[in-house]
């Protein structure tokens, strides 16, 4: 982790959800952001392992294209565009996923 991310470090941002791969052992969100120059990015989103995800409810369907999400967590120390996801919330629903410590949590509303 600490060769990849930057824990000292935070960013958040708000995007759209473009691709939700919920693949072993980490899945991760691809989700597209307009920077500060008006330019669209994409960045991908790592997540806790699979197996504790789905522990607390995560599923494939949990996370779908076209949904706006509010993401943090420590960029990427040499990638751009790449974080370890601390939190995100989805405003729509108001679903809260948050990564504390090594005890991910899901705040999940049905859809």
């Amino acid at each position: 982790f600490a060769n990849i991310y930057d824990s000292a470090q935070t960013v958040t941002m708000t995007g759209t959800v473009r691709e939700f791969l919920f693949v072993h052992p980490h899945p991760f969100l691809v989700v597209d952001v307009k920077n500060k120059a008006g330019e669209w990015q994409t960045w991908r989103a790592e997540m806790d392992n699979r197996f504790e995800l789905e522990d607390i409810g995560m599923t494939a369907g949990t996370f779908r294209a076209g949904d706006l999400v509010i993401v943090s967590g420590s960029p990427g120390r040499s990638q751009p565009l790449i974080l370890y996801l601390w939190r995100l919330d989805r405003p729509a629903d108001k679903l809260r996923y948050q990564q504390t410590g090594g005890t991910p949590s899901l705040n999940k509303v049905p859809r």
